[in-house]
């Protein structure tokens, strides 16, 4: 896990989500029965696949709630945060 930490925080969560499979590929096959749900993750939305991965396998409680809306949040702020502000970046030639 310590490592996992460390690539999340050097180099994103797609990083993490491949280096997670790698280490440990039976929580992954705990979480998703096929393969194409964890690509589409890996793609779109790598926060909340790796919040997924972590809270699935002892069953989702309200704590877990939490920790997967923090990751969806994450998730939308990566697609749609700085749609607001590129007009005030300046130009330059």
């Amino acid at each position: 896990m310590c490592c996992l930490l460390t690539t999340l925080l050097l180099l994103g969560p797609r990083a993490g989500i491949l280096v997670w499979w790698l280490l440990d590929n039976a929580r992954w096959s705990v979480a998703f029965e096929s393969w194409i749900w964890p690509l589409l993750g890996f793609l779109f939305a790598p926060w909340t696949t790796l919040a997924y991965v972590l809270v699935i396998p002892g069953g989702i409680v309200l704590f877990d709630w939490i920790i997967l809306g923090i990751a969806v949040l994450l998730d939308l702020s990566s697609w749609f945060g700085g749609y607001r502000n590129r007009r005030q970046v300046p130009y330059v030639y």
